[in-house]
């Protein structure tokens, strides 16, 4: 699979409780929220004045070639976002200012009308969404062998620090996932796991062969893995990193295969050792990772 093939959404919650079930995208945008990956040094008053004196859209095309050369731009929309300008590259949806000197990973709330303005696009680009499940290895033109189920707990034990990518607040809900960067579901689980303000320990595994490997090892090896990471699921080319110590990774996959985790994504409670394989949705991960352990299983980290 390839590089740019394999992106998809970050950006890919299908949202609810905003009174609409079709999520229809509103003609303008008033006054907006925006949940940002590690956007620095911006303030509500500079989208003020970019939504007054707007964006033109070749110069926001220009300068996002030069900042993003690896990124085709497929789509480019300034209008109605509040002073960010809309960017579709493939499958994945993000947004800039007017410079494209920010980026803004996350979704826009249009708080007057009560509209996500992000979720009718990303439905748009991934009609798949409406469907749910683990990522499986496949043969090409066959369809999945039959496999025996994953365990429904493990022990942890064992796991060195050297394959986990630490992301999330550290009093979040604690989950543990093995993941692919190719993996979609896996992109998705991301943006439900920010959502309920989980503490993730990320371990990288390679569902889809070397290409998931590679990123794996520059995501691990950068000098801010957390960071890379969200990159990564956002379809975002990543620099190469000084080569590192990688044999964590080989523990994730031999724990993994040794478990029958033959799919991503994967949920382990740290708590208790219980599994939870495939995408779940942000209130179902909630009340998984936040259930009271059994008793004879607590030690298992």
């Amino acid at each position: 699979m390839s590089r740019l093939k394999s992106i998809n959404a970050s950006l890919r919650k299908s949202v609810t409780g905003f009174g609409s079930s079709r999520w229809p995208r509103p003609v303008g945008a008033g006054l907006a929220v925006l949940a940002l990956s590690g956007a620095t040094g911006w303030t509500v008053a500079s989208l003020a004045r970019d939504a007054q004196t707007g964006a033109n859209t070749g110069h926001v095309r220009a300068a996002l070639e030069a900042r993003l050369p690896k990124t085709p731009v497929d789509a480019l929309d300034c209008d109605g976002f509040g002073g960010l300008c809309e960017v579709a590259s493939k499958t994945t949806l993000f947004y800039v200012d007017p410079s494209a000197r920010y980026l803004v990973i996350g979704r826009v709330y249009d708080m007057e009308t009560r509209q996500d303005l992000t979720a009718a696009r990303i439905l748009a680009l991934n009609p798949d969404l409406l469907a749910a499940g683990g990522a499986r290895r496949t043969e090409a033109g066959n369809t999945a062998p039959t496999r025996a189920a994953a365990p429904t707990k493990v022990s942890l034990k064992g796991l060195s620090p050297k394959g986990a990518i630490h992301w999330g607040p550290a009093n979040g809900p604690k989950a543990v996932v093995f993941s692919d960067f190719n993996c979609g579901y896996c992109r998705k689980l991301e943006m439900e796991l920010k959502a309920i303000g989980a503490r993730v320990e990320e371990r990288p595994i390679s569902i889809f062969g070397a290409e998931s490997r590679r990123i794996s090892e520059q995501v691990l090896c950068s000098a801010r893995p957390e960071v890379s990471l969200s990159m990564a699921y956002s379809g975002l080319a990543l620099a190469n990193p000084e080569p590192c110590e990688t044999s964590g990774l080989d523990e994730n996959e031999a724990f993994a295969k040794r478990h029958g985790f033959s799919g991503t994504p994967v949920i382990v409670r740290p708590s208790d050792g219980a599994v939870l394989e495939g995408f779940r949705p942000a209130e179902s991960l909630r009340a998984f990772l936040t259930a009271s352990a059994t008793p004879a299983s607590k030690d298992t980290k």
